[in-house]
């Protein structure tokens, strides 16, 4: 019989296998969701914790790069402190020495006003001493040129004369 109807064992065959593939899927279906509701709470937990892990890592790789970069700037920043201090240094230096120079220069030219003002009032005495000599000189050349041209003749004088006007004149006399 069977070999009679070929093509019909064939059709029972293929209905047999797609009938078992059916109820397969279905108890499968059905067996899962029977499993979903005798899910362990430990596989949530571990799931829940793989999440929370991955979202952490990627987290520490952010600050990981930030933080290389804010040490990269933080070196930057330290180099810049250290040249600019170097810079201050040399500029507090510079500082002293032209401060010294300047007080040396002060001191210096204090002395050559001094000196210069000294200087000055003996020359200004000077000028007046040959101010007297030179009038003392002028009154003696006057004094003689009178004398010697007899304009000046005390000895001729009346005596009375010369001690009333001149009392000091007739005294030398």
């Amino acid at each position: 019989m069977f070999m009679d109807a070929p093509e019909t064992l064939m059709y029972v065959a293929i209905g047999a296998f797609v009938l078992g593939w059916l109820v397969a899927k279905v108890s499968a279906a059905l067996a899962g969701k029977i499993q979903a509701r005798k899910r362990d709470p430990r596989d949530d937990r571990i799931r829940n914790l793989d999440a929370e892990l991955r979202i952490a890592q990627t987290d520490a790789a952010k600050v990981r790069d930030d933080l290389a970069r804010r040490a990269e700037s933080l070196k930057e920043t330290q180099q810049l402190v250290v040249n600019r201090d170097t810079v201050i240094t040399s500029q507090k230096e510079m500082i002293d020495r032209l401060r010294a120079d300047l007080k040396e220069s002060v001191k210096k030219t204090r002395e050559l006003r001094a000196e210069l003002t000294h200087r000055a009032e003996e020359n200004v005495r000077s000028e007046v001493k040959l101010r007297e000599v030179e009038t003392e000189l002028s009154v003696v050349q006057a004094s003689s040129e009178f004398i010697a041209t007899g304009v000046l003749d005390y000895s001729v004088a009346p005596d009375g004369e010369n001690e009333e006007e001149f009392p000091a004149a007739a005294s030398k006399v």
